[in-house]
C-alpha cells in the first residue's frame, strides 16, 4: 500500500489513494482539484522516500468534496461570587478532500484513484420537489 504525508495548514496527513479526509478550511470551489506540494515523505510497496524538510517535486493531488462545520464546542466562563457568567460556542471549519493521485518527484504516479462524483444541489431540490408533489397528488 503506498502512501505520503504532506502538510497543509500547519498540520501533517497521511494520504493514500481514494482517502477521503478532513483538512483546515481551504478557499476554493467545490469540485475543483487542488495540488498539495509540501509533501514530507513518499511510501510506495518497494521504497521511502523521506523529505529534507520537504521532498522536491513530489505532488499530491486531491478533490475538494466539500466544505462543513465541526460539532459545537461550547466555552463556558463563571466568574464565583461576582454573578457573571458567559457562554460560547465555536464550530471550526474544515473542507473534506479525496486523495486522487500521489505523484513522485520525477513525476511518475505512485497511487491513483477514481474521483467521487458530486451530489448536485439542484438535484436534491427536484428530489424533494417530486416526494412533495407525490403527496399533493395522494391528496387528490
Amino acid at each position: 500500500m503506498s502512501f505520503a504525508i504532506f502538510e497543509t495548514g500547519g498540520k501533517q496527513y497521511k494520504a493514500s489513494a481514494s482517502k477521503i479526509i478532513e483538512i483546515e478550511r481551504l478557499d476554493a470551489e467545490i469540485g475543483k482539484t487542488l495540488q498539495f506540494k509540501k509533501v514530507l515523505l513518499l511510501n510506495d510497496s518497494k521504497t521511502t522516500e523521506i523529505g529534507n524538510p520537504n521532498v522536491e517535486g513530489a505532488i499530491v493531488e486531491a478533490k475538494l468534496l466539500d466544505n462543513v462545520k465541526d460539532r459545537t464546542v461550547l466555552i463556558f466562563h463563571k466568574r464565583r461570587r461576582k454573578h457573571s457568567r458567559k457562554m460560547n460556542g465555536h464550530r471550526q471549519r474544515h473542507s473534506k478532500i479525496q486523495i486522487i493521485k500521489i505523484l513522485s518527484k520525477d513525476g511518475k504516479i505512485i497511487a491513483e484513484a477514481k474521483p467521487i462524483e458530486l451530489k448536485k444541489k439542484a438535484a436534491i431540490k427536484d428530489n424533494k420537489e417530486n416526494k412533495k408533489s407525490t403527496k399533493k397528488d395522494l391528496e387528490k
